[in-house]
């Protein structure tokens, strides 16, 4: 019922209250389809009431099939034809002409009518168009697109094929088809698509991410049907801030500038939210995108396009993230250090890449005299020993067995192979040294 009542709104056979008004009264008369009825009188406003009840005749019943797909087509071929259904067409063009006559009022909502009214297929499209109007459809190749969002496809060999505009009369849906079909059509061309489907007719600012960037253009649409679209250099702020958004959701937060300081501070956040959980912030993709007005701004409304992105220090915006409120935030640097000093001396990078085992990548010597291995908010850090020439010599996260049962093994490899460097037979009780014995002796 509601979609009744929005049709008969539509061809202004209700006012706004649900009364009928006296062109509703007249489509009432016509014996019609409310789609037909207004076909008939605004048709016949344009092209004359015999052209018009020529056409509404002919869509009030479906041709024999040998009439073809072509509305105009089928016109000529009922014209003079002198079969039943010719005869019959005959007798309700008659009907509708008597009551086409009666009006005389313009057509609703135009000023005047299109200029392909002058050629017969253009007055035949209206009349299609009008009773239509949300099968208006512009043509691409085999298909078009209607501006309901319903694409139909034309068959081969059809004298619509190629067509740029179509008004579709009848289309159905084949059994496993992903289009519809076009059965029966009448070629028309943009200005008579514009006037019989108008209120349709729509014109805004769509801005979106297309291809890695802001795509800002100003579109004319006819429903579904894109007509043209301009550059748009003035795009409101918000829509380019909700296609940035986009493109962060696409592509990630890499689309920022991260240093590698900035990299180290997300993986030392993911580390300890891992580890400690709240109130550490999650630094997952996802989680920074939910969280981007927290952290993002007041950079991310600036920006127009991706190179403003890229612009951004991600480092800066991401320490707005750390838990200030709780006080925790001054603790980062006690619970995961961006360096840790060694028993050399020497202060070597913690690498957080996995958040579940941070590693500490050292040469052997410099670990001389420590009894355990290193850790981190309680958890031990996975050791890489070194050789002197910075090559992987072994991994362990218990230097204590290490010193007892894995140390005489390397030992024995890697002394011959470098005999400048120290090699003690009691490694938990020597000097810890990052030089040479030469240097050592002086």
């Amino acid at each position: 019922m509601a979609a009744a009542g929005r049709l008969l709104r539509a061809v202004g056979a209700v006012d706004a209250a649900g009364r009928a008004t006296e062109r509703g009264v007249r489509l009432t008369r016509a014996g019609l389809h409310p789609r037909l009825g207004r076909a008939l009188l605004d048709g016949a406003s344009l092209i004359g009431a015999e052209r018009a009840a020529e056409v509404v005749a002919l869509l009030s019943e479906e041709a024999p099939r040998e009439y073809g797909d072509d509305l105009a087509a089928a016109l000529r071929a009922a014209r003079r034809g002198g079969d039943a259904y010719a005869g019959r067409w005959r007798t309700e063009v008659r009907r509708l002409r008597a009551v086409a006559a009666e009006f005389s009022g313009p057509a609703e909502g135009a000023v005047a009518g299109p200029s392909a009214l002058a050629r017969e297929e253009g007055r035949v499209g209206v009349v299609a168009a009008l009773a239509f109007p949300e099968r208006v459809a512009r043509a691409d190749g085999g298909s078009c697109l209607m501006v309901s969002g319903t694409r139909a496809e034309v068959r081969d060999g059809s004298a619509l094929r190629g067509a740029p505009w179509l008004a579709v009369a009848v289309a159905d849906r084949p059994v496993g088809k992903g289009h519809a079909r076009v059965q029966l059509a009448a070629v028309v061309d943009e200005e008579v698509a514009r006037f019989a489907a108008g209120t349709l007719l729509d014109t805004r600012e769509k801005v979106h991410w297309s291809e890695g960037d802001v795509v800002a253009r100003r579109v004319e649409r006819l429903g579904a049907v894109e007509l043209a679209a301009r550059p748009l250099r003035d795009a409101d702020a918000g829509l380019v801030r909700e296609a940035l958004l986009e493109g962060l959701r696409e592509e990630g937060p890499g689309l920022l500038r991260w240093s590698a300081e900035a990299r180290v501070l997300r993986q030392r956040l993911a580390f300890l939210r891992a580890r400690l959980g709240e109130p550490w912030p999650d630094v997952s993709d996802a989680a920074l995108h939910a969280r981007v007005d927290e952290w993002l701004e007041p950079e991310l409304s600036r920006a127009r396009r991706r190179g403003d992105l890229a612009r951004i220090d991600a480092g800066k915006a991401l320490a707005r993230l750390l838990p200030w409120a709780s006080g925790e935030a001054a603790r980062l640097d006690e619970l995961a250090p961006e360096r840790i000093t060694v028993p050399s001396g020497s202060g070597i990078r913690i690498d957080y890449a996995d958040p579940g085992q941070p590693v500490l990548a050292v040469k052997l010597q410099e670990m001389f005299g420590l009894q355990e291995s290193p850790r981190v908010a309680g958890v031990p850090l996975l050791v890489h020993l070194l050789s002197p020439a910075g090559r992987p010599a072994a991994v362990t996260a218990d230097l204590a067995s290490f010193w007892k049962d894995g140390y005489k093994g390397v030992r024995a490899e890697l002394r011959g192979r470098y005999p400048k460097h120290p090699w003690p037979e009691d490694p938990a009780g020597a000097q810890p040294t990052r030089h040479t014995n030469a240097r050592l002796r002086r």
